[in-house]
This record gives structure tokens, sequence and C-alpha cells, in this order.
């Protein structure tokens, strides 16, 4: 199992800087309301040479598909070839009130968004008449052609979360991006990802398998779990709690009860109280939270379960840059403690 890390845009050169000098195999950039993945994975593309680069993840409805894989192909140059496309159907509420965009069938939308962003990169011209997308070359217009295309095929990788759409992941994909997922989880996950592989004629080999858990380092992992709630609240917090995914991950996992009050508190303003209210239980089975050695422990039972490379979120605590750098060091202290390297 190697490491990655999913970066803040503030500091993301720095950030990125280290994890490359620390072994990191990757770094992801996350796009949401606080930054784009472009702009940031551009950034670090010019202050990087070996590491891997990742989208983790850009939204479909925020781009048409032709944008995307223009944007993927210039990265990919901008990088010398070291970029990585994570793709993601973002949520009900962001898709239709941040774009415009209405979040009917979601997995084929993105079947479809998949396969135009996969023929493009091709540099071959495409035409597409689907359901959702329609890239019809009439009356003398130009078809989608990169005429600078990758001179590599550029994997995909998607954020799945639901059976039919981690199947899917299997399917057309080269990779899944996970998030609020303990080992058990990713087993259960790839279970629902081979029988997608196995439906399109493919094994798992090369397959990526990429959780990103929330990290937090603090000898008492009680105080590592406090350093992780605002993000929880973020997550949690997003849109209608009946359409939102991390809500319906939580209650799965039972912790309903407890995230009704989170959002109650937080609809009345109490954002501190909303913090108090998310179970501790939950910070600590989806995320790296404690001194070293018990984080260690933790990355050996995520690569016991089929992890190939485990997504550290220096993003998600709250803590100054220094502190995040700190997180990187000690969670690649924590990987070679935990026999799991590879």
């Amino acid at each position: 199992m190697r490491l990655a890390a999913n970066l803040t845009y503030q500091g993301a050169g720095d950030l990125a800087r280290a994890a490359e000098r620390l072994g990191y195999a990757m770094v992801l950039a996350p796009e949401g309301y606080r930054s784009d993945a472009a702009s940031v994975l551009g950034l670090v593309a010019g202050q990087t040479s070996t590491i891997a680069l990742a989208s983790g993840v850009m939204q479909i409805p925020g781009r048409p598909p032709g944008m995307a894989a223009l944007t993927a192909a210039t990265l990919d140059a901008l990088s010398g070839g070291r970029f990585r496309l994570g793709l993601g159907v973002s949520n009900p509420d962001v898709s239709q009130g941040w774009y415009g965009v209405p979040f009917d069938a979601p997995l084929a939308r993105t079947r479809e968004y998949v396969d135009i962003v996969q023929r493009a990169l091709t540099g071959d011209p495409v035409t597409f008449e689907g359901r959702h997308f329609r890239l019809s070359a009439v009356d003398g217009g130009a078809p989608l052609h990169l005429t600078a295309p990758p001179r590599h095929r550029i994997p995909v990788y998607l954020a799945a979360v639901g059976p039919r759409a981690l199947r899917l992941a299997g399917e057309t994909a080269d990779g899944w991006i996970g998030v609020f997922t303990s080992p058990e989880a990713v087993a259960d996950a790839l279970a629902e990802i081979r029988d997608g592989r196995r439906s399109a004629g493919l094994d798992m080999s090369g397959f990526e398998v990429l959780p990103s858990l929330p990290t937090a380092i603090a000898d008492d992992p009680d105080t590592a779990v406090d350093a992780l709630r605002g993000q929880y609240v973020y997550l949690l917090g997003i849109g209608d709690p009946d359409r939102n995914f991390y809500c319906a991950l939580a209650r799965r996992m039972g912790f309903g009860d407890q995230i009704t009050v989170m959002r109650e508190r937080l609809a009345a303003g109490d954002r501190a109280g909303a913090a108090a209210a998310v179970p501790p239980e939950l910070i600590d089975r989806t995320a790296l939270v404690g001194p070293v050695p018990r984080i260690a422990e933790r990355m050996r039972a995520y690569a016991d379960a089929g992890v190939t490379t485990l997504g550290v979120m220096v993003s998600a605590a709250a803590t100054s840059l220094d502190g995040r750098l700190d997180i990187l060091a000690a969670a690649a202290e924590a990987l070679e403690l935990s026999g799991a390297a590879g």
C-alpha cells in the first residue's frame, strides 16, 4: 500500500513538495466550496517533479465532458504525464444549486460522461448521441477533438458510494475514490467493484483502490477526533439531510439519531453544538486518529482490506500549515511502522 495526500489550496505547493520528499505516491486536490481542483493542480504541477497528481474529485455537473477532457490533457502535459482524472457526480443540492444541472439518473449520466471523456482523450474526433449528452457536429460544426492528446492513457477514477455506483466504477474506470470508509466498508465496496469488473471482462489488475481518510495526530485519540469535528459538520451539513450522501452513510452505520441532532443544531445556527453532536465513534471508524502506532494499526487494516493507495486528508484537520506538514510526516512514519508499505 502507498500513501496519497489530499491538499488544501492554502499551502498546496508546500504540502505537495513535502509529500514528494516523504515518498508519497500521489497528491489529490479536492473540489467544492473552497476551491476548484484544476487551479490547485496546475500550481502543484509546476512545483513537483515525480509525484502523481489527481483531481479528488472534479465534479461532473460542473464541467461539460469536453472541458473535463481538455483540462485533463492540459494538466497531464503540464505535469509531464503525472495526472489522474478523478470524477464524481457530487450530490443533488450542489448539482442543482451550484451548476443548475438536474440530478436525475446520476449513474446513466456518469456512464455517458466517462465514455465521452475517455474517447476524447484518445485524440479521435468525438460525436455522441446519448440520453444526457449530445455532441453533434451538424451544419459543418466541429466535433469534440483534442488536437494535442496525451501520449499515454490517463487513468480515470470514480468516486462512488452505493452498490450500483461501485459496480459502475469497476466496469468503466481505472480506480475508485472512497470517503467515510472503514476497512470493513472497503471490503464490501470491493465486492461490488469486482462484480463490475467481471461484467466488463476485467480483473482487478492495476485497479486503484483509494479511500481518502480525515487524519489528525495526537497522543490522545479524543484530541485528534476533536480536530476533525469541523470537517464532519461540513460534509454532513451539505444540503438537505435526506439527500446528503454522507448523512445516508452515517445512518447506515447506525448513527442516525446523532446525525438528526447534529443537523437540528446546525439548522439553529449552533455550529459548535453541531460539532459536539458528531459521534466520536463515527469519526474513529472513518478516519485516522491518535498517535502514530495506533494509526499504523489502522493502516494495516486498510491494506488487508484491499486498499492500494491510502489518502491522508490533511485538509480535514483544524490546524495550521505546519500542523498539516506534521501530519504528512507522521502518516509516512505510520506506514513504515505498519509493515504495509509497498
